[in-house]
């Protein structure tokens, strides 16, 4: 992957007329605060201990072009690579990194699910995605899903490296430009999150995810280790909750809502 600097500047969000007047915490504080820390951080970390970076991207490329950039900094340790949704969750359990760089897109399991289902099992693993989408729906959705920032993936290395170093910190970091449209969107008033998600327990998100991507009963048991029995109760109380009761309902909303991808 070809990373060129993007050398933007970010004016601090306190000159805005119309952001002054936003409460200083919630959605907006998130994304101001991390906004106005991009120009703040040290470009090489001065942390004793390594960053545990793992990729996850579908394109084989992107991935290698990632890692060969990352790999020239000490203070930062690839301890692996995954190409789709399912293996990243998998390798996630068994390598616990400090941070995550995920893709969107991605065959069997959506980048964004990942996320919603690490935010709880594994909260201490911080999750970066990088992806092309700079449009608002996927950035409320990012936010939504538990990541701790947003770089596009024609940034260049100095802000990766810089976002890396931010939410292995416990802080969040977004594009400049990405920041500047959730923002704009959010004091627009259309930026919402679907309640019907937040309703569902991690594991009925992870089993919503299997069955959108056309996978039987048994084949969930066998996928996340339980009995069948347990996978139709965790079906039943989906479409309950949901109020959806057909697998093409339930492929359409997970579809809608972020958690699936088309590909």
């Amino acid at each position: 992957m070809k990373i060129e600097s993007m050398g933007v500047k970010i004016k601090p969000a306190a000159t805005s007329p119309v952001l002054s007047t936003l409460p200083a915490d919630g959605l907006v504080g998130h994304i101001q605060a991390a906004a106005l820390r991009t120009k703040a951080l040290p470009q090489e970390s001065k942390m004793k201990k390594r960053i545990k970076v793992l990729l996850v991207d579908d394109h084989p490329v992107v991935r290698k072009g990632i890692a060969s950039c990352l790999s020239q900094h000490d203070h930062l340790e690839i301890i692996g690579e995954c190409a789709d949704g399912r293996e990243a969750l998998k390798r996630a359990r068994e390598l616990i990194p400090d941070v995550i760089l995920m893709d969107i897109d991605m065959p069997h399991m959506n980048g964004l699910a990942v996320t919603d289902l690490l935010r709880k099992e594994q909260p201490k693993i911080k999750v970066l995605i990088l992806s092309m989408h700079s449009n608002t729906d996927y950035i409320l959705r990012i936010i939504q899903s538990g990541a701790r920032g947003y770089v596009l993936k024609d940034a260049g290395t100095e802000e990766l490296l810089k976002a890396i170093e931010a939410i292995n910190q416990g802080e969040a970091f977004f594009s400049p430009e990405v920041a500047r449209a959730a923002l704009n969107q959010y004091v627009k008033g259309s930026g919402t999150v679907s309640s019907q998600v937040t309703q569902l327990t991690n594991r009925e998100r992870e089993v919503l995810v299997h069955i959108a991507d056309g996978l039987s009963n048994k084949e969930i048991a066998s996928q996340l280790g339980v009995g069948v029995r347990t996978v139709e109760t965790h079906r039943e109380r989906i479409m309950r909750k949901l109020n959806i009761h057909s697998v093409a309902g339930l492929t359409k909303f997970a579809i809608s809502q972020g958690l699936v991808s088309l590909q």
